[in-house]
């Protein structure tokens, strides 16, 4: 403890005495940090959204269909009702939502233009806690049942085909004996989707009105279900394809390949800019530390004529880099927490919409912190601090005294 002590002294009073070495490797050390905690907040609230609407944009954490339905969503890929056992399954603890849903493609048609959608028959109240379309309503009003003979249409397509609420639209489809079906809608509600694709893409009726409009009877295209827990989705998927042996089962990750190729694709940038930050700061630390070691080759070759061994020496350049990156660490935390509050109410992307929407982002970003990020940054520079000082440190401690006092 007193030659510890002794080393700290010393190694204290070296990082004070030159004080533009000692803020300029501590304010690269706390840049190197916060660039590094404060992307990968970036990438992850990134992460998180495309995950958020995957899921919420009619997805959930897994669906069950007809086979051929996910190839051909078409009338002819039509189920009938969830049997006794899966409906068993799905109203157990682990099931925090579920419905079912008649899901088509369609034509919506006003006095002034004609779209086409995806026309989705759902019994709103189950689609609580399930799906957007529960609270994405901004004016008018939802629907009130499945039975509800009115119809919800995006914003951006109510703008596009120059309707309002209490305006009326024709939707035709496919009916199940192959003949065109139409039916005239009351617009009844407008929803915002956080993307323009989901406004423009969706309108939505009652189950039951879609189902006769269709003479499907009691069958629907497709069950989404919602968990609890996420963790649980592995489990869970293999019961509720054993209870369903002949249907078509996925997860959201199936169902939504491009949101799961992008989580994996921002997994991967973050790791290539932890990597980027660290040569970078490899080579300025070691640069840095070499120089200040050579302008102390006098000062090391006194302290070892008067008795310290190499080691020591060795000891006390490591302890001298350790205090540095305390200091940089903290200073770069202070950053980090200083930006992710001025980011607390999120990066608003609506410039860039069109751009983030290819992407699969919504209109605004919410840094999200890890705590894995953040102790995987620390610890990588707290390494990279020691393996950079490890070099100029073994450079002090080999010296011989007799060289090193006399080196001008």
């Amino acid at each position: 403890m007193a030659r510890f002590s002794l080393l700290f002294r010393l190694a204290r009073r070296s990082v004070f005495r030159n004080g533009r070495r000692t803020v300029i490797i501590v304010i690269a050390i706390a840049v190197a940090l916060w660039a590094m905690i404060s992307f990968a907040a970036i990438m992850r609230g990134a992460e998180s959204d495309m995950v958020h609407s995957a899921i919420f944009t009619l997805t959930g954490h897994l669906q069950m269909h007809a086979p051929g339905y996910l190839d051909d969503p078409a009338i002819d890929h039509i189920m009938d009702p969830p049997s006794e056992r899966v409906v068993q399954l799905l109203a157990s603890s682990e099931v925090k939502a579920w419905a079912t849903r008649v899901r088509v493609p369609a034509v919506v048609m006003s006095e002034h233009d004609t779209a086409g959608v995806t026309m989705v028959g759902i019994d709103p109240a189950a689609e609580k806690g399930l799906s957007f379309i529960a609270e994405a309503v901004h004016q008018g009003q939802p629907l009130s049942s499945a039975k509800d003979s009115g119809i919800i249409l995006g914003r951006a397509l109510a703008d596009r085909l120059g309707t309002d609420i209490g305006r009326r639209v024709v939707v035709m489809s496919e009916a199940e004996d192959h003949s065109v079906a139409d039916r005239g809608f009351r617009v009844v509600g407008l929803f915002q989707g956080d993307r323009e694709a989901t406004e423009t893409g969706y309108v939505f009726v009652g189950r039951r009105v879609a189902a006769d409009m269709l003479g499907l009877g009691d069958r629907v295209s497709e069950v989404a279900v919602m968990l609890d827990d996420e963790r649980d989705l592995p489990s869970f998927l293999t019961r509720l394809r054993d209870a369903a042996p002949g249907l078509d089962v996925e997860p959201w990750t199936v169902l939504e390949p491009m949101a799961e190729a992008m989580v994996a694709l921002s997994q991967a940038w973050i790791w290539m800019f932890f990597i980027v930050m660290y040569i970078a700061m490899a080579f300025g630390l070691v640069n840095t530390l070499l120089m200040a070691v050579f302008e102390r080759t006098r000062e090391f070759g006194m302290l070892q004529a008067l008795g310290m061994r190499p080691r020591l020496i060795l000891g006390q350049v490591l302890l001298e880099s350790c205090i540095l990156l305390a200091a940089g660490t903290v200073v770069g935390l202070l950053l980090t927490a200083a930006t992710l509050a001025l980011l607390h109410g999120g990066i608003n992307l609506t410039v860039l919409a069109q751009g983030a929407e290819m992407w699969g982002l919504g209109k605004v970003i919410y840094p999200t912190a890890s705590l894995g990020d953040t102790f995987g940054a620390i610890a990588m520079i707290a390494v990279l601090g020691i393996l950079c000082s490890l070099y100029p440190a073994w450079r002090a401690a080999r010296r011989v005294p007799v060289e090193s006092i006399t080196r001008n």
